[in-house]
């Protein structure tokens, strides 16, 4: 059997840096952090190779004393703690006293340093954890660290090194992280001689996002600030045009320091609830501030997850703010025009045609949404508002009709009076768009997706004052499912019949469908149900009981919704584009599908020639 014994120096300091250095941007982050503590105004970085050969930060900050230089690549030495309730109040980037030691330990390195009041500084070099003495050094007031050959000596790590680019892409962003939170300070990056970057530090944030980011981002974004007691939210959030395949252009900073937080992140996605897509990701840049400590950044020695004091009023803080900033916004989506509007070919009697890419987005098929059926037939019928329906009925605006195309007893879900003829200007294109003339210009609808929204939006507000319009059924249907599946149905029971929809156990994976949502009509009972346990089987872990609701009411108005395909007569084309501005946004379907697109009147003339 082996004995106890105590590890030599040099593999524990290994064993240190491989929890804070794992590839060259760390290095560069950890060096960054350490000329912002030292209240530097400029900091120039230079990197050979992607960081592996060299890595090089000079800054204009306080500098270090020549006596203190033996210290600086030393284990847990810093200035920045002194007891251990300093843990709880950490006002830097740095606390831990790790980052130097653990770069001297994989890296050649040397440090010179001079504070502005001496007039002459000191360096020390450290290679592999060995370090030299201490010697004179004639430079400018600041600090100069440079780190060689990283990983020379555990080759092992270096064989794990990505492609220079690579390398020099993860060094760029953690740059571009220092610089948004830190948007006074002046800083240049250099690869192999070429500059990448320079920020002036005169340059504001939103510059900074244009640098970044590019135009197209910079001109998409909503100022936000919002106060919760001590705490200070504010920044930016990008139209949900503006919408990613991943999470990574959210940027979420607390005091300065970049940070990666669930809770943060889900406040966020769900502020942009019904505005995305599934799988699709809001585009944000949020920056919050408050007292030292509220927040522990001791969590991890990378130092990029923290743990709130209070992590649910956090959440709330993050949510309600963005969610209040999107409403102010009008979301409606912009056409975009290619260099040719009409398609070859088209000319007198030939039709309208439009062009390859003329509405920007692909169409979704209704196969892709949940609750997916066949296209309702032409021979719905049209029915007069319901008083339950919360929509009232004015006469004075000279309703002739009302389309609910639902296929309900009595039209439950009636909609809105439609104006007088004349008043409204609409066409149907392909069974599926609307064109509506307006004083903006050409909005073009898509008629699924905005049913969709009148629905969800009618459903919601019943489901505030009561629970759904349900009708009994009166020979219960089984309905067979796996075993997994009928627990979990079952498991939401409650859910359901909120919904109109009631389910009973009956044993084995046959569950009984008792009753059904009134305003589904004549939709197959058990594909709705079926369609309903896809849902909940989709998810890993099951949501909260508000977004449970959420969801299936979105399921329910899709289903129920006038599809791509299905003719519109005339008063049923106004009675939709009627209601576009009674629900409250009428920018999205409730799976964050736009709803319309505007081709504005400048647009057009400046298309034709007519400016």
């Amino acid at each position: 059997m082996r004995r106890l014994h105590q590890l030599p120096p040099d593999v524990i300091t290994k064993i240190a840096a491989g929890e804070v250095i794992e590839r060259p941007a760390s290095v560069v982050k950890e060096l960054l952090e350490n000329a912002v503590d030292a209240g530097a105004h400029r900091i120039d970085v230079d990197i050979e190779q992607g960081g592996v050969d060299l890595i090089r930060v000079v800054d204009d900050g306080c500098g270090m004393a020549a006596e203190d230089l033996p210290l600086a690549f030393a284990s847990h030495a810093t200035s920045k703690l002194a007891i251990a309730d300093d843990l709880f109040r950490i006002g830097t980037l740095g606390f831990r006293g790790e980052a130097l030691a653990s770069i001297g330990g994989v890296s050649q390195a040397s440090l010179q340093s001079r504070p502005a009041e001496q007039a002459t500084g000191a360096e020390v070099a450290c290679q592999g954890g060995a370090l030299s003495s201490v010697r004179p050094w004639n430079g400018a007031p600041g600090t100069r660290i440079e780190v060689r050959n990283l990983f020379y000596n555990t080759p092992v790590r270096r064989k794990f090194l990505r492609a220079v680019g690579t390398e020099l892409g993860h060094v760029s962003e953690v740059f571009t992280r220092l610089a948004l939170a830190h948007p006074t300070l002046h800083l240049t990056l250099r690869h192999n001689g070429k500059d990448i970057y320079e920020i002036p530090g005169s340059s504001g944030i939103l510059d900074r996002l244009g640098v970044f980011f590019g135009a197209d981002v910079r001109e998409r974004l909503y100022p936000l600030e919002a106060r919760q007691g001590p705490v200070l939210l504010r920044g930016y959030i990008a139209d949900p045009a503006n919408e990613r395949g991943n999470a990574k252009m959210q940027y979420l900073f607390v005091n300065g320091r970049w940070i990666r937080d669930r809770s943060l992140g889900h406040a966020l996605q769900e502020a942009y609830r019904g505005l995305l897509m599934t799988g699709r990701y809001a585009v944000a840049f949020l920056f919050l501030e408050l007292p030292p400590d509220h927040v522990d950044v001791n969590v991890h020695p990378t130092k990029i997850e923290v743990r709130f004091r209070d992590g649910q009023a956090m959440h709330h803080l993050v949510f309600a703010a963005v969610r209040e900033r999107l409403q102010k916004e009008d979301l409606t989506g912009q056409l975009r025009i290619p260099g040719k509007v009409f398609a070859p070919g088209f000319g007198p009697g030939a039709g309208l045609q439009s062009a390859p890419g003329f509405f920007g987005s692909p169409v979704i098929p209704a196969s892709g949404l949940p609750f997916a059926s066949a296209p309702n037939q032409a021979n719905n019928h049209l029915s007069q508002a319901s008083p339950a329906s919360g929509i009232s009925n004015d006469p004075g605006t000279g309703a002739l009709a009302h389309s609910a195309r639902l296929g309900g007893p009595s039209g439950e879900m009636g909609l809105t009076p439609v104006p007088a003829p004349g008043e409204l200007k609409a066409i149907q294109l392909y069974d599926a768009y609307l064109v509506l003339e307006t004083p903006e210009g050409m909005l073009v609808i898509d008629q699924h997706a905005l049913h969709e929204r009148i629905l969800f939006e009618q459903l919601k507000r019943r489901l505030r004052t009561d629970k759904l319009e349900s009708q009994r059924m009166l020979i219960p249907e089984p309905v067979d499912l796996p075993a997994e599946q009928a627990a979990r149905a079952l498991e939401q029971r409650d859910a359901l019949a909120e919904l109109g929809l009631g389910i009973e156990d009956f044993g084995g994976g046959t569950v009984l469908l008792t009753s059904y949502p009134a305003i589904l009509g004549k939709q197959p009972p058990q594909t709705i149900l079926r369609a309903v346990v896809d849902y909940l089987i989709a998810k890993d872990r099951m949501p909260v009981r508000a977004q449970v609701l959420n969801d299936l009411l979105s399921l329910m108005a899709c289903h129920a919704a006038v599809k791509a395909g299905d003719r519109l007569t005339a008063d049923e084309i106004a009675s939709l584009v009627a209601q576009r501005h009674l629900v409250h946004d009428p920018h999205h379907c409730p799976h964050g599908r736009p709803t319309s697109l505007l081709l504005s009147r400048q647009e057009l003339d400046r298309q034709f020639r007519r400016t």
